[in-house]
């Protein structure tokens, strides 16, 4: 497979290979754009505001919440979400899922993105999946991916960690 890397594009292209039809050889090649990874770390201020359950849902033992988050370092940013969780009685177990819409600058680049949240606790034990939706990014911020970690204080101080890339060429 030959592979040539345009930098100033920020492009990959890599043939695949050739096929031959009768009459004609069609060539096949990949493109990827070069992704730059990148940590960001940094402290967020949180309200989370109970919200009444759907008719259906309401007899579930599940709670529903709004998000309104104020990030502070390298993700200078406010997020709105909403998120579902279930509490069990073993002391330290619980689940949640949640969705929220970042708006800011993430490194010195305005946009928006959305963050995907399915995390449990067992017996205190947390398992956290926090991820970038897929195209969710807007403006400079277009073709963000990443994963998100939270961190609580036993003081209540929230900390995130945020590993992230994006495209060479977004700007």
């Amino acid at each position: 497979m030959a592979t040539s890397t345009h930098g100033f594009l920020g492009v990959t292209h890599c043939h695949l290979g050739k096929r031959r039809h009768p009459g004609r050889t069609i060539t096949f090649f990949f493109q990827a754009a070069i992704m730059i990874s990148n940590t960001a770390n940094g402290s967020f201020d949180v309200q989370i505001t109970p919200q009444p359950l759907s008719d259906v849902a309401a007899s579930s033992g599940l709670a529903r919440m709004s998000i309104d988050k104020r990030f502070h370092g390298a993700l200078d940013a406010t997020s709105t979400g909403e998120m579902l969780a279930f509490r069990t009685a073993t002391p330290g177990s619980a689940g949640y899922v949640a969705m929220e819409t970042v708006r800011g600058s993430l490194q010195g680049r305005s946009g928006s993105f959305v963050l995907q949240h399915s995390s449990t606790m067992a017996r205190g034990e947390p398992a956290q999946s926090i991820t970038v939706v897929p195209d969710s990014g807007t403006d400079a911020l277009t073709g963000l991916s990443g994963r998100m970690t939270i961190d609580v204080a036993a003081d209540g101080a929230h900390a995130y960690r945020f590993e992230f890339s994006w495209p060479e060429t977004a700007a």
